[in-house]
């Protein structure tokens, strides 16, 4: 007696699609990327430190920084204004721009420097230990700054992430750990003679150090834009896997797409708890669709379209 073939269910596409997406995104050159981009601002930030605690400390000597600490000690807050800092501004040196009429101006660039640590910078440095946590480390990727898909939904995650990464605090909350936030706030701070508004103080420094800075902050950028695109590339694929899944009514036929694929897919991983197959979704196609080739040609998008449209028509 032949043995009895598998039924897929939501819930068990769901739980196939999830060893899809695991796949993806660890043998993706796009999560490469996004390791390479992270250990590449560890770097950076390591020196980062030493040269603004060098640059802050030339402009407000240490000896500076004592004076007024005992001053304050002695008058209070009328001996002055010191303020740990781990956000800066720093300037170039002047330079001039002719504008359309033929004015010559005087500009003076900023770079600002922070060593804090911001929720979308946090999210994107930290997304492995986020999805560890079970939690969604792509929820604000997802929407691509339209704001009118967040949902209840989008919210909830919002609030568990910054919770997770210290954004997000609760009179609950054990004051005996340190967040990644507050870790980071302690990470690095120099006192500074003045208030706590950040742009209050201005460091000016030489050319080459300020293209520097402007380097280090691209690194920080550079994180959050691997970030996003390791997350366009997995979902590109997991889009054209999930419409292949829904067609599927086997799992024997996502096995079989498993392993062209090079996919770890067993039946264990299903809990024990219909529609034809389009041919455009079969093993051997998807397959080709989810590999890692050249881009598709606006024609042959178009070929695909016009066969899943014009199968879906006859099977209805």
């Amino acid at each position: 007696m032949p043995e009895k073939r598998l039924t897929l269910n939501t819930e068990k596409r769901k739980a196939i699609a999830d060893v899809f997406q695991n796949h993806f995104e660890q043998n993706s050159p796009k999560k490469e990327l996004h390791t390479k981009a992270i250990a590449d601002y560890n770097t950076a930030r390591t020196k980062m430190k030493s040269l603004a605690e060098h640059i802050v400390r030339y402009h407000q000597p240490q000896e500076d920084v004592d004076t007024i600490r005992s001053m304050i000690a002695k008058y209070n807050s009328s001996g002055g204004e010191l303020y740990n800092d781990n956000c800066f501004y720093f300037t170039a040196p002047e330079r001039t721009e002719t504008d359309s009429d033929g004015r010559i101006n005087k500009i003076i660039d900023e770079e600002h420097v922070k060593f804090s640590l911001g929720k979308d910078f946090a999210r994107s440095y930290y997304r492995d230990e986020i999805k560890a946590k079970g939690l969604n480390p792509d929820f604000h990727v997802a929407i691509n700054n339209n704001y009118d898909k967040r949902s209840p939904s989008y919210y909830t995650m919002e609030s568990q992430v910054n919770k997770f990464t210290g954004h997000e605090t609760s009179s609950n909350d054990n004051k005996t750990t340190l967040s990644y936030k507050d870790e980071w706030e302690k990470d690095f701070q120099l006192t500074t003679i003045g208030s706590s508004y950040c742009h209050s103080r201005m460091f000016a420094v030489d050319q080459e150090t300020f293209k520097t800075f402007k380097m280090f902050n691209s690194l920080r950028e550079n994180v959050i834009l691997c970030h996003q695109q390791l997350y366009e590339h997995v979902n590109g694929k997991m889009e054209k896997l999930k419409l292949g899944l829904k067609s599927y009514r086997y799992f024997d036929q996502a096995k079989s797409l498993a392993d062209k694929l090079g996919v770890v897919l067993n039946e264990g991983i299903l809990n024990e708890s219909s529609s034809m197959a389009l041919s455009v979704y079969s093993p051997e196609n998807l397959a080709s669709l989810l590999e890692d080739k050249v881009e598709q040609t606006r024609e042959e998008k178009i070929a695909i379209a016009r066969s899943i449209m014009q199968q879906q028509q006859s099977v209805n």
